[in-house]
């Protein structure tokens, strides 16, 4: 067909190590940490319970876990290589400079807590991890960025492919990570689950 795709936007999702019990072993820690995090950092429960409703974010109190803990430090390690691999897609010229993961911080969703729709300010790659992802839990929510540019635009089909509607979604799955440019807008809807979804957000900056 005459038609060409342009200013095409990408995320990336793999899995973090190629090895399941890898994947397994390290967030078997990272569940005992996160959990350890939240029981003892009265800061982040006292932000998240105004800012972060019903659940737990370290975000507002301990948002520089790869300093701090050597299974964060671990993970980062980890997270380096995709990171890396995502910038080669993106043609990144870096002139001699690294992305440098900036912030890590935890995320614990039980059920109905909702994430509401957002981007990450000043960094330029970010990202989620999953540790814990029960069955049905909400997934992480991509908008389209022309959306605010849209004028005179009729419906979309509701069978429309996946390149033509204004919302992407892509599941949580444990043992897993999504990365994407801060600029993009996303949220998570409210977690239907009696179980709590857990994960580990992450940013990278080049300057």
């Amino acid at each position: 067909m005459p038609i060409d795709a342009w200013f095409p936007t990408f995320i990336y999702k793999a899995p973090l190590a190629a090895r399941v019990r890898d994947r397994r072993i390290l967030n078997r820690e990272l569940l005992m940490e996160c959990l350890q995090i939240r029981e003892h950092d009265a800061e982040g429960q006292r932000w998240s319970s105004s800012s972060y409703p019903g659940g737990y974010t370290s975000y507002g109190s301990m948002s520089h876990l790869q300093k701090f803990s050597s299974t964060f430090m671990d993970l980062e390690r980890r997270i380096d290589r995709h990171v890396a691999k995502f910038a080669r897609h993106l043609d990144y010229v870096l002139t001699g400079r690294q992305l440098v993961m900036t912030d890590c911080w935890v995320n614990i969703m039980p059920t109905n807590v909702v994430h509401g729709s957002h981007i990450h300010p000043l960094s330029t790659m970010s990202g989620t991890y999953y540790v814990k992802t029960p069955r049905g839990c909400s997934a992480i929510k991509f908008e389209d960025p022309r959306l605010q540019a849209f004028m005179g635009q009729p419906p979309r089909r509701a069978d429309a492919m996946a390149h033509n509607r204004p919302h992407i979604s892509y599941p949580a799955e444990a043992g897993h990570l999504v990365l994407f440019e801060s600029w993009l807008r996303h949220e998570v809807p409210p977690n239907p689950t009696s179980a709590e979804r857990i994960s580990i957000s992450f940013n990278y900056n080049w300057f």
